[in-house]
């Protein structure tokens, strides 16, 4: 396992979420200031709308479970466990991300 720098806290918008690449992979990251932890990375690619686009999607708690809607279908995906809440055959990968120091440690 290694760690790496992708970014810093100003570099992540509040409540919502942006896109890294880490070793030729799109990374969606979530910042929820409110939450803890308060920072979620998954995967970026939609298995269902097949693109790249789970860090546009709108934040959001489904039973308690916190989630992001994909913005093309529409599908909800566990910001925790990166599965699918309407298909579980279909899920995206979850990363293990902190905030240190005003920076965003990615262990890949």
């Amino acid at each position: 396992m290694s760690q790496v720098t992708i970014c810093e806290q100003k570099d992540l918008v509040a409540n919502s979420g942006v896109c890294a690449m880490v070793d030729g992979r799109q990374i969606a990251l979530f910042y929820l200031p409110e939450e803890t932890p308060q920072i979620y990375a998954i995967g970026n690619w939609d298995p269902i709308g097949k693109a790249n686009v789970l860090s546009r999607g709108m934040v959001g708690d489904i039973n308690e479970r916190l989630v992001v809607a994909s913005p093309l279908y529409k599908q909800h995906f566990d910001l925790q466990t990166g599965e699918c809440l309407e298909d579980d055959e279909h899920g995206v990968p979850v990363y293990s991300v902190e905030l240190t120091a005003n920076k965003v440690i990615l262990t890949l």
